[in-house]
């Protein structure tokens, strides 16, 4: 690859990320310009497999798209690896922060729930598939700007949980049209919750008990990830960074006025002064 597709190949991930993963991708503003790279490829990344059920009709399809950038990492790449941007930057990541390949394969292979239209069983699937997801992305980023720890490792399972459990919450509207479920039929089961209540999009006393259950775990998690930024090194903190608008959704979705199946679309402008006001807090810069 020449100096003009590497570039080219770094901008196509940057607006990947920009477009589909606006508040990782402003993360990255306030973050030191040599790892920005490098930590925009494996965003990038997570938007291609992330979107792969949007862009196919039935799962088959997308169980072979998910193989191919299996296939790509293990180095059996076929199909236009050398020219597919995304597969060469991280690549270029993984040999640049010898990050482990197994986290990414993992990523993939929780992702292949996502194809199907089968609710999430339990609270510890749900937690599992979080894990080797989200938080993977935390320790994955936070291995890119210092050495890895335990400490490292404790704190990304947590700011994952977190952050996951209110990814659910926040898409939960567009799951629900769509007859998708990651809240965890067990906990919808223990309040007496119907699930079509759930598809139809109403909102019932035991959905609200249901979705508090979740929202309570998630702000114990997030509470718990911020105690530990202070147990790891300065300069792997700003990985954590997303942290604070995680922070800021929670808050609105635990409102009493919260309508869980309205979308509320959230301003740019508002995640990057949010998160700006983290960057120069002492939770994140030490």
């Amino acid at each position: 690859m020449n100096a003009a597709e590497d570039k080219n190949a770094a901008d196509h991930c940057a607006g990947l990320v920009r477009t589909h993963d606006f508040v990782r991708y402003a993360s990255t503003l306030f973050l030191p310009t040599p790892e920005r790279r490098a930590l925009l490829a494996l965003y990038a990344f997570n938007v291609e497999i992330c979107r792969v059920p949007a862009q196919v009709s039935q799962p088959l399809p997308g169980e072979i798209r998910l193989q191919w950038w299996r296939d790509m990492l293990a180095g059996q790449g076929h199909g236009g690896v050398e020219g597919n941007p995304v597969a060469a930057e991280i690549l270029l990541a993984i040999r640049s922060h010898h990050l482990p390949v197994e986290r990414l394969s993992r990523l993939i292979e929780e992702h292949q729930f996502d194809l199907y239209n089968d609710p999430m069983p339990t609270m510890s699937a749900l937690e599992g598939y979080l894990n080797d997801t989200v938080a993977a992305l935390f320790s994955l980023a936070a291995a890119m700007m210092g050495p890895a720890s335990s400490e490292v490792e404790h704190l990304a399972r947590h700011a994952g949980l977190a952050q996951g459990m209110v990814q659910v919450m926040a898409s939960l509207p567009l799951d629900a049209s769509q007859r998708r479920l990651f809240v965890p039929r067990q906990v919808l089961a223990k309040h007496g919750c119907d699930l079509e209540d759930v598809f139809a999009g109403k909102q019932t006393p035991a959905l609200r008990l249901a979705l508090d259950d979740i929202l309570n775990d998630a702000r114990r998690h997030l509470d718990t990830a911020y105690g530990l930024l202070g147990s790891v090194a300065p300069d792997v903190r700003p990985a954590f960074l997303s942290l604070a608008q995680t922070k800021h959704d929670l808050a609105m979705l635990k409102r009493a006025d919260n309508d869980p199946f309205v979308v509320r679309p959230a301003s740019r402008f508002k995640t990057l002064w949010t998160l700006w006001r983290a960057s120069r807090s002492r939770a994140f810069v030490g």
